[in-house]
């Protein structure tokens, strides 16, 4: 139980509150799916493939972008969702007012500090992400740097390694699709 109601309870209401705060933002890629299916992804990865079962973990995850890309604050969200809730979500939260260079450099330098709850939600979230690059490309995105995603993803997620066998199984079978369909896609350099 958090907040006194039962675990299904927060989770619908994460999913409500994200939608809401994720309302008119779209993923990068061709296909601009609504933001809300990269968080109902990650929650999905967790739960169906790494069998993680601790409703704090699949809150934090529906959550994971609303400090980051909204004008979510972390007191807002101790409040709705709990302490702990909070906390995972403000441990993945990168400082948007750094340059993206940097911001990535210290994702990789600080992953193996995480928690194992933060290090989950990093896996999972680094699978839909790199999943998606591949399948609908952010427009403009060439195939080096898609494949400069895909490697930067996996020098974070190999500094969480031992985390979750599943997890991390999944993710190196989609960076081999990855490098499989960007290798189709590279015009030919000889």
């Amino acid at each position: 139980m958090i907040n006194g109601t039962d675990g299904m309870s927060i989770v619908l209401r994460a999913l409500d509150f994200a939608a809401h705060r994720h309302r008119d933002h779209r993923r990068k890629g061709g296909a601009a799916s609504p933001y809300i299916n990269h968080l109902i992804d990650v929650a999905d990865i967790l739960w169906n493939v790494g069998g993680v079962a601790d409703i704090t973990l699949i809150a934090a995850a529906v959550l994971h972008d609303t400090v980051e890309d909204t004008e979510t604050t972390e007191a807002e969200l101790v409040d709705l969702f709990g302490k702990d809730v909070a906390s995972v979500v403000m441990e993945v939260t990168d400082d948007k007012s750094l340059p993206n260079d940097v911001r990535k450099r210290l994702q990789v330098e600080h992953a193996s500090s995480l928690t194992d709850r933060a290090a989950l939600i990093k896996i999972a979230d680094k699978t839909s992400n790199i999943r998606d690059i591949v399948e609908s490309p952010p427009v403009g995105w060439s195939v080096d740097r898609r494949r400069a995603y895909v490697m930067w993803g996996q020098e974070v997620v190999d500094r969480i390694r031992g985390t979750n066998e599943e997890l991390e199984r999944m993710f190196d079978d989609v960076c081999e699709k990855a490098y499989l369909i960007l290798d189709r896609e590279e015009p030919e350099h000889k």
